[in-house]
């Protein structure tokens, strides 16, 4: 049961989750301030501005390196964690999104559902754009900043 209590207390890791929420946060809002609609799917969703993920893993290894130092083994080791994921979601995700994107319309323009295998469109909103990687890896930093310095 000590564990448990440990994993609440864990500052780096409150520090990442709440990394996280500012972002899935941010962008509630900002589709709402862009697009005049409130979209709360957007708390738990993946893609759009900023991205969670870099902000997630950037201030996980900030927090590291201000507890551990710059200069140490998991500083080394989470930041880079958090080039791949950044890497990852400006790359492979967002091409797999693109594509959903253009098999999405191939679909309706044949206007055969049967060609999906769930029937549904594919999520289209999965990778996100560079600067959408570069605003949460900024967000991550800020936020750790805050905490630590």
């Amino acid at each position: 049961m000590n564990y448990l209590l440990d994993l609440c207390q864990n500052s780096v890791l409150q520090t990442a989750l709440l990394s996280w929420l500012v972002a899935q946060l941010l962008k509630v809002i900002l589709v709402l301030i862009t697009e005049r609609r409130l979209d709360f799917t957007r708390i738990t969703g993946s893609g759009g501005m900023p991205s969670s993920h870099s902000s997630f893993t950037v201030s996980l290894a900030a927090a590291i390196g201000f507890i551990s130092g710059f200069d140490s083994v998991e500083f080394g080791l989470a930041a880079a964690f958090s080039l791949v994921v950044m890497y990852d979601a400006s790359g492979v995700r967002r091409s797999a999104g693109q594509q959903a994107a253009i098999l999405n319309r191939i679909v309706e323009k044949l206007g055969k559902e049967e060609l999906s295998a769930t029937g549904k469109k594919l999520k289209e909103l999965l990778g996100h754009t560079p600067m959408e990687v570069v605003a949460g890896a900024i967000l991550g930093l800020i936020i750790a900043i805050i905490r630590y310095v």
